[in-house]
C-alpha cells in the first residue's frame, strides 16, 4: 500500500495498492499518482457508485487531469481517499461536461 500525503493547505490524505496501481497503468495507461489530480478540478463531480457498492461505499471522481477529464473510483478508510481505479473514459467526460454546464 502506497500512501501520498498532497502539500496543499487543506491536506488530503490518499493511498492505493501497488499492485492494483500498476495493473491500471497497464490497462488505462494512468498511474494513481496522477489519477489523485482529479479531485483537485474546482469543477470536480463527486458521486456515488451505486452499482459497485456491496460491502462498503465505493465513489466516482470526475475532474480535469492531465490529458482531460479523468474518472477516479474510490473510497474513504480512515480519513483517506483510497483509489483503486481510474482512467479516460468517455462517459465520465460526458457526464462532467454535461454536470459542469448545469452549474453555471
Amino acid at each position: 500500500m502506497v500512501k501520498y500525503m498532497d502539500h496543499e493547505p487543506a491536506t488530503t490524505l490518499f493511498e492505493w495498492d501497488e499492485t492494483k496501481n500498476l495493473i491500471n497503468q497497464a490497462k488505462h495507461g494512468v498511474s494513481f499518482q496522477q489519477a489523485r489530480h482529479a479531485f483537485t478540478d474546482p469543477n470536480r463531480l463527486i458521486f456515488a457508485d451505486q452499482d459497485h457498492s456491496l460491502d462498503e461505499d465505493r465513489f466516482f471522481c470526475l475532474g480535469l487531469a492531465g490529458a482531460g477529464v479523468m474518472t477516479v473510483r474510490f473510497t474513504y478508510r480512515e480519513n483517506c481517499i483510497r483509489i483503486f481505479g481510474a482512467g479516460y473514459w468517455s462517459k465520465g467526460k460526458r457526464i462532467y461536461d454535461n454536470g459542469r454546464h448545469s452549474l453555471h
